[in-house]
């Protein structure tokens, strides 16, 4: 039961600060999201830090660890929005900024992820 609460507390976190991010005045210039792909990209270089130090590091408590990935990242970074803002480009005919947003989004997160556990190394 503690590590609800846990993954709750690190949630509430990650979720403000993900309501946080949706006020910085960037526009969208095109319709693109960039504040999701941020979020996205961001959260993928934390959970690849957080998953690389846990690797490396046992002695790290593995509720920090849970409270920090499944918490904060999973509060923080959103597929729905990344699905949702997907749709209505493609709704509004912008194929071609869909494709160029669903393509960054895979690429840059998952470099992101990589990048991470590279420089725990």
């Amino acid at each position: 039961m503690i590590e609800c609460l846990i993954v709750g507390m690190g949630g509430f976190i990650g979720a403000i600060l993900r309501y946080l991010t949706g006020l910085i005045p960037v526009g969208t210039e095109g319709g693109f999201p960039i504040k999701t792909l941020l979020v996205n990209v961001i959260g993928s270089f934390v959970i690849g830090i957080i998953a690389a130090l846990a690797v490396k590091n046992t002695a790290i408590n593995p509720r920090l660890v849970l409270f920090i990935k499944v918490g904060i990242c999973g509060g923080f970074t959103t597929f729905s929005s990344f699905a949702l803002e997907t749709g209505t480009l493609l709704e509004n005919g912008q194929t071609l900024t869909a494709i160029l947003y669903i393509i960054m989004s895979v690429i840059f997160s998952i470099f992101a992820v990589f990048t991470a556990e590279w420089i725990v190394r």
